[in-house]
């Protein structure tokens, strides 16, 4: 990268050639904390940002790195929960394989992992319908008694990485309006949720 990032940069500070530079420049990670698994459930507003950050920079190094083509890794991944667990569990496996601390041999069991991975990325890319230059949702069934689905339209790709940052943003920014709602409804003398 051509500059390092720092461990507080925001998606608005994060210049474009840092999410598409294809330098892998782990030395200096988003997350300055031991590799851990991720709950994307659970994160708040700041740290889903930063760990958005992180998670697309090692994808874009990864797809560079091992010549993946869009078939096992979209420009829309992010917006597909089943390649993002999927992706973020690899990330984990791929920083703790490559932990200086860990057995030689680590790294061999990435790769062998990595093979089921990308065989099931492909299965998942390949259901979903996302594509490289555009995206839909992924299909979802709708069991008896449930809801119709909406109609599941193309979205074309025009700008991968200013769409990811726009993406990143909304999501941060639901997470701080969840955040802000429960601690606004949380009572003070309690500390329960009223």
């Amino acid at each position: 990268m051509s500059d390092t990032p720092h461990e507080d940069a925001t998606v608005n500070e994060v210049p474009d050639s840092d999410l598409d530079d294809t330098d892998d420049g782990f030395e200096d990670p988003l997350v300055a904390e031991p590799p851990h698994p991720i709950n994307w459930n659970l994160l708040n507003a700041d740290d889903a940002e930063v760990e958005w950050l992180e998670l697309n920079r090692w994808v874009d190094w990864l797809r560079h790195a091992y010549g993946l083509p869009a078939s096992v890794i979209p420009p829309a991944w992010h917006t597909h929960p089943e390649l993002l667990w999927e992706l973020s569990a690899l990330h984990l496996h791929w920083l703790c394989a490559y932990d200086p601390e860990q057995e030689g041999s680590a790294p061999l069991g990435w790769h062998r992992d990595f093979a089921d991975a990308r065989q099931r990325l492909r299965e998942w890319v390949a259901a979903s319908g996302t594509k490289l230059d555009h995206d839909r949702p992924t299909r979802q069934t709708v069991w008896p008694g449930e809801e119709p689905a909406d109609p599941i339209e193309d979205i074309p790709i025009i700008d991968r990485d200013a769409e990811f940052v726009e993406f990143v943003m909304a999501d941060v920014q639901a997470r701080r309006e969840a955040e802000d709602a429960f601690y606004r409804d949380l009572d003070p003398d309690t500390g329960e949720v009223s």
